[in-house]
């Protein structure tokens, strides 16, 4: 009987979906907590390529909710302990890996040969960056993101509005699963539910799931969401950049304390505190660059600067500056 017997005999699927699943390419952004219901799902329905992208290694603590991997992955990159794994469970699968961070010097090239991409990476600056990216191509994005008892999923671009038009700021906090915590089961529903639309994209299932958002608290086991597929883009958009994209009359201005990074992102960078970058003197007519290591100072040290008639903004993340 063929391994994929009982999804074919679903009427939606059928031998014709099942010919589209094992043709697709689809771009895995993060091989964590989201990551791993997502590539084991994909894997599992007969998807033939993916691409797996993530720059960290298996740590102990990640296995409570990563469910991918087994002590003794532990100390390997992640990428190549998934690609081990799905080519045990399925050797038809094909799985390429890059072992690195997706930052706005890649991330359009990474994405151009996708059908579908998926954001499991748990960053906000390379959520902003894929979804920039996945806007030019045109590509669909499945994003995700689960703290706490909490998680969404939403289905952006490729013909729906962008993340930035439903989420046009960033949080007020900088919380992760390593500084708040999450339950394993909440990063397996989300990521399971990212894999769900992205099979229901490929097979052309109505409604699509571009342009809705699901949400689930599981402190009150409820699930809710809604449909944005009207959202308007934002007027301005503060873009992300990478360390290779720094002109030479760029005005440069480091968010990270000198305990935190005592090289500066560059020499001749201005350093000081979010709160505080009004007063530093930037100068009208430049281009400012705001560095920090996720890209949350520096979105809302722009928004002051904006506040004081600076529109020339970008933000560098050192998470994901290339």
């Amino acid at each position: 009987m063929s391994r994929y017997a009982r999804q074919i005999a679903l009427a939606e699927v059928g031998e014709e979906g099942q010919r589209r699943i094992a043709g697709a390419h689809v771009l895995v952004v993060g091989a964590g907590g989201l990551g791993s219901p997502v590539i084991e799902y994909l894997a599992g329905a007969g998807v033939k390529r993916m691409i797996l992208v993530d720059p960290d290694h298996v740590e102990e603590s990640n296995l409570h909710r990563q469910t991918l991997y087994r002590m003794s992955d532990i100390g390997r990159s992640k990428v190549s302990a998934a690609r081990d794994h799905i080519a045990a469970a399925n050797p038809a699968v094909s799985v390429e890996t890059w072992f690195g961070a997706v930052h706005p010097g890649n991330a359009d090239g990474l994405v151009a040969g996708a059908d579908v991409v998926v954001d499991a990476a748990d960053s906000f600056a390379v959520s902003y960056i894929l979804s920039d990216a996945c806007m030019r191509t045109p590509r669909p994005l499945i994003s995700g993101s689960a703290l706490g008892f909490t998680g969404y999923v939403g289905g952006f671009c490729g013909g729906a509005p962008s993340l930035r038009a439903v989420f046009p700021d960033l949080p007020s906090s900088g919380a992760t699963c390593a500084s708040s915590g999450v339950m394993g089961p909440v990063v397996g529903m989300i990521g399971a539910l990212q894999a769900q639309m992205v099979l229901q994209i490929l097979l052309g299932i109505a409604p699509s799931p571009l342009g809705r958002l699901t949400r689930c608290d599981m402190t009150a086991l409820r699930f809710g969401g809604f449909v944005f597929d009207g959202a308007p883009e934002p007027r301005v958009s503060l873009p992300f950049v990478s360390r290779a994209d720094l002109l030479p009359d760029d005005q440069v201005v480091e968010l990270r304390s000198m305990e935190d990074a005592p090289d500066a992102v560059s020499a001749e960078a201005l350093r000081t505190r979010p709160e505080e970058v009004t007063d530093i003197g930037v100068v009208s007519g430049r281009r400012v660059v705001l560095c920090c290591a996720t890209g949350l100072r520096a979105w809302r040290a722009a928004e002051r600067l904006r506040q004081v008639g600076h529109d020339d903004l970008a933000l560098l993340a050192m998470s994901a500056s290339g």
